[in-house]
C-alpha cells in the first residue's frame, strides 16, 4: 500500500483527506487505550441502539474479551487523538471477525474507517486468515458500502448464525 510503514506494534501512517495538515497514524493497542477504545464504541452505539451485554463485556475490559483469545484491535490516531477503531475477534484459527470499528463524528468520511479496515484486512492476509466475518445493522448504509467497497459479500442466508446483538440484522464475509 502506498504511503504506508508499519512495524509490528508499531505506528502506521498515512496522509488524512480531511485536512491535508493531519497526519493519520493507525497502531495496534496497548495498555492504555481501553478508554478510547470505550468511548468511540459507545458513542456510536448509543447513537443509533442501546449497549447490549456483549459489548458491555468487549468494553470493559478488551484485554480479557478480545486479546486474550488472539484478537487484535487498532486505533487511528491524528496527533496524540484517539479518533478510531477496528477490532479482529478470533472465531477460529483461520476465521476473525471484524467488530467495534468505529470513527468519531467529527472525522467521519475522512478516509480514516477505510485506512482501519484496510489495516484490519491486510493483517488478516498476512497471518493467513482465510475468512473475515462482520455484522452490521441495515440503517448504517455508509459503513455498508465501505465494507462492499473492500470486497465483503453478504453472507448467503442458509450460512447465517444468530448473533447475540439484537441490532444486527447483516451479516458479511470476505474470503481471503
Amino acid at each position: 500500500m502506498p504511503g504506508l510503514t508499519f512495524g509490528y506494534g508499531g505506528w502506521m501512517s498515512m496522509q488524512g483527506t480531511k485536512d491535508s495538515s493531519c497526519q493519520i497514524t493507525v497502531r495496534e493497542f496497548k495498555p492504555g487505550d481501553e478508554a478510547c477504545f470505550r468511548k468511540l464504541n459507545e458513542e456510536w452505539i448509543t447513537q443509533y441502539f442501546s449497549i447490549e451485554a456483549k459489548d458491555q463485556e468487549a468494553l470493559a475490559d478488551p484485554q480479557s474479551s478480545i486479546l486474550a483469545y488472539g484478537g487484535r484491535i487498532f486505533l487511528a490516531a491524528i496527533e496524540d487523538d484517539c479518533v478510531g477503531c477496528c477490532a479482529l475477534l478470533r472465531l477460529s484459527a483461520d476465521e476473525f471477525e471484524v467488530a467495534k470499528m468505529a470513527v468519531a463524528p467529527k472525522w467521519q468520511g475522512s478516509g480514516i474507517g477505510r485506512k482501519l479496515l484496510q489495516t484490519v484486512v491486510e493483517t488478516a492476509r498476512s497471518a493467513g486468515v482465510r475468512r473475515l466475518y462482520l455484522e452490521t445493522n441495515h440503517i448504517l448504509t455508509p459503513a455498508i458500502r465501505l465494507y462492499e467497497s473492500v470486497g465483503f459479500k453478504p453472507v448467503p442466508p442458509d450460512r447465517i448464525v444468530p448473533s447475540p446483538y439484537a441490532r444486527s440484522d447483516v451479516s458479511m464475509e470476505m474470503i481471503l
